[in-house]
């Protein structure tokens, strides 16, 4: 998994309340476990004026004109600014592996739902709550401003908009370790390959016909 330490991105805003899983990735598209090759079809029925089925050759596909993800000003886009419970409905991973595919490292929202929220941790996509005070204020600033950037740091928890403004945001210590490392599930587990491989030196002493 890709570490998360700073990041200066492009905005876009997707001003939209309870954008649900299906809506980030429909549900035609989860046929792979892969976690890559998602993005293109990330929002699909949103992005495209037709009807979007796998193998389909995106570039061919007619474009929405009025879905921000598509207008030139967003193209780049690393931070989604996105309204109250996203991420709502099913559980698939598939959604934030769509999102990290398309190019986003980080969503602000002023709340997720619980299921999305932890895959994002795991995924390598920093989900940042807050107020829907500031949400407000920074969906007016990015629509107001062409190329409007924010700098995320997560060592300090802060986020630095271009005129000078901070905000700060919580974030569970231990998630912030394995985003600042790289450490998924796997990785984690792997820190401790050595003890693991002595556990199953041991294992096969004691049990050896197991191996047989």
């Amino acid at each position: 998994m890709q570490a998360f330490t700073q990041l200066n991105g492009l905005v876009v805003p997707l001003d939209r309340a309870n954008v649900d899983t299906d809506a980030i990735i429909p549900k035609q598209f989860l046929k792979s476990i892969k976690r890559a090759g998602f993005g293109p079809n990330a929002f699909d029925e949103w992005r495209y004026l037709d009807h979007g089925e796998p193998g389909m050759d995106n570039s061919q596909r007619p474009l929405n004109p009025d879905f921000s993800l598509n207008q030139v000003r967003y193209q780049g886009a690393s931070v989604l600014l996105a309204r109250e419970n996203f991420g709502c409905g099913s559980s698939r991973e598939h959604a934030p592996w769509a999102l990290l595919d398309f190019g986003f490292r980080a969503i602000i929202a002023p709340s997720y739902a619980d299921i999305f929220f932890n895959n994002c941790f795991k995924n390598g996509i920093l989900p940042i709550i807050l107020s829907a005070d500031i949400v407000d204020s920074l969906f007016n600033a990015v629509e107001s401003s062409v190329g409007y950037k924010l700098t995320i740091d997560l060592e300090a928890q802060t986020i630095s908009t271009p005129d000078a403004q901070s905000y700060a945001f919580e974030v569970d210590t231990f998630r912030k370790h394995c985003l600042l490392n790289g450490l998924d599930d796997i990785g984690l587990t792997l820190q401790h390959v050595d003890e693991i491989k002595a556990f199953e030196e041991k294992y096969k002493q004691v049990q050896p016909w197991l191996f047989n």
